[in-house]
């Protein structure tokens, strides 16, 4: 199932957007808020390190991509202020000052981002992977947009490792119907609507064959709760290893 680069699993199509989305954002921000699916707590934890290590958190891939770097640095001035943001609306939070940034971080801005020049806070996500919960969370940090903070949450919109592997036209099926619900619910005008149908993913169609776990959903939950009234967009779509995924971008961006 080749895209236009002949690419058979996607990574070409996915590696050019990252590299378009720094290429957009480079000159404009001040800093990077990271809100990784390979990161949980049970309270939202804020990484307050400065000079942070690479935590290579995957098994079973070339030697050499346990020796990749990218010493990006961290900022706890940021750090402090999205705690107070955070504690400011009624959440109790946790700080974390040695682990390093996880895959979900510095895989896909290695690749946007090449040079680590603009510092980066990262921010877990809440073991109960509640998604009104992480809304609320993404609402706190909203102040962030217009303070030269770009968020990111690092997820996917089809995260089922067995589908990924074996593949099949159910994989493909499931995938095209839950990418389809996903669209019309995060592009929906009505913000209340947008809400209430991510607080209800799981009755989407083929919701638990896409997501068995919601991990890589709950990022989106807070990007949609910073989003605010804006509306979101599609930033990205192709498929990989031969399933729909999709990107989302809120606000616009000259």
């Amino acid at each position: 199932m080749n895209d236009a680069f002949g690419d058979p699993v996607g990574y070409g199509k996915l590696k050019e957007y990252l590299e378009n989305l720094g290429q957009q954002f480079s000159q404009k921000i001040k800093a990077i808020l990271v809100i990784s699916a390979h990161w949980e707590e049970d309270l939202p934890t804020v990484h307050f390190g400065s000079n942070l290590p690479l935590l290579y958190d995957y098994y079973g891939f070339p030697e050499s991509t346990y020796h990749l770097d990218w010493p990006a640095l961290g900022n706890p001035e940021l750090a402090e202020r999205i705690e107070n943001l955070i504690q400011a609306n009624y959440f109790t939070t946790k700080r974390e000052y040695k682990r390093g940034f996880d895959h979900g971080t510095f895989v896909p801005l290695m690749i946007a981002f090449p040079k680590p020049e603009i510092p980066v806070v990262q921010l877990s996500l809440v073991k109960t992977l509640d998604p009104e919960t992480h809304i609320k969370l993404g609402k706190a940090l909203e102040p962030l947009r217009n303070e030269g903070v770009l968020i990111i949450g690092s997820g996917m919109s089809y995260h089922n490792m067995h589908g990924f592997i074996s593949g099949g036209i159910s994989a493909i099926e499931n995938a095209e119907k839950f990418d389809g619900w996903l669209k019309k619910a995060v592009l929906n005008p009505n913000i209340n609507e947008r809400s209430t149908a991510l607080i209800n993913w799981q009755k989407a169609p083929a919701a638990q064959e896409c997501h068995p776990r919601s991990e890589h959903l709950a990022p989106l939950f807070v990007i949609a709760g910073a989003a605010g009234s804006d509306i979101g967009i599609i930033d990205y779509a192709g498929t990989l290893m031969g399933v729909k995924i999709s990107g989302y971008k809120f606000g616009k961006y000259e």
